[in-house]
């Protein structure tokens, strides 16, 4: 796998890597919503990772990142995302939350929603991604820090919630944040026995209306969404 900072030895410039990420990881993996792309093209991963990290930016990988007191979170693959992002069906002029994304995936979706809250319970991540999304000038899109299971209530109603990894238990938290025809994107086992999948959960007039799976993709599980420990005696 080659790096960054191995590309740029051999004169490839930051812009010609993400090109080279959107042409061979994303294209040809039925994305075809075409301002989504352009966000890829245009938003600098390295900006929302540690300096020593820095050359994982447009690796096919997830890329996992530190905070304050050893919390960890996982920047999805760069082909899982956009999908999820894709699979979300962000419109004009809504308000989305992005749950875990270290900033990333906020930055992508300010261009593409009215507004965009990220949410991280970590101070160290939530400043790295304040910091990355003033950098970038993204002025719709806000960082709040608060245990992530329990959502972010106090910017609700979302049109559209992504949590960015997978989830045991906790969505119906999140589900009470939506508008009442919102959508919910998260990594789920959508029924017993079925590997994990990016699924979106979607609602009409305030109900439940069904969901649909993505695509099969796992991820580590989202502090705030593991099922608790059951006792067996």
């Amino acid at each position: 796998m080659a790096t960054v900072r191995q590309y740029a030895e051999q004169g490839q410039s930051a812009a010609e890597l993400r090109r080279t990420m959107v042409e061979r990881q994303l294209r040809p993996f039925d994305l075809t919503d075409v301002p989504l792309l352009e966000r890829f093209l245009n938003i600098p991963r390295e900006v929302f990772l540690p300096a020593s990290q820095e050359t994982l930016a447009y690796s096919d990988l997830a890329v996992t990142v530190r905070g304050a007191g050893g919390h960890r979170r996982t920047l999805l693959p760069p082909l899982v995302l956009a999908r999820m992002l894709q699979g979300g069906l962000p419109r004009p002029g809504e308000k989305a939350l992005a749950i875990g994304g270290a900033g990333y995936s906020a930055a992508i979706l300010s261009a593409l929603v009215g507004e965009v809250v990220a949410l991280e319970s970590d101070p160290e991540l939530a400043a790295r991604a304040r910091d990355g999304l003033a950098a970038l000038g993204a002025q719709n899109a806000r960082v709040e820090v608060a245990p992530m299971g329990q959502g972010c209530p106090v910017h609700a109603p979302y049109d559209v919630i992504y949590v960015e990894g997978a989830v045991e238990t906790g969505l119906d938290t999140l589900f009470a944040q939506l508008t009442p025809n919102g959508r919910l994107v998260a990594i789920v086992t959508p029924e017993p026995g079925a590997g994990w999948q990016v699924v979106r959960f979607e609602r009409q007039a305030g109900q439940a209306a069904g969901r649909i799976s993505l695509l099969s993709a796992g991820a580590p599980i989202l502090e705030g969404f593991a099922r608790a420990p059951s006792f067996i005696f």
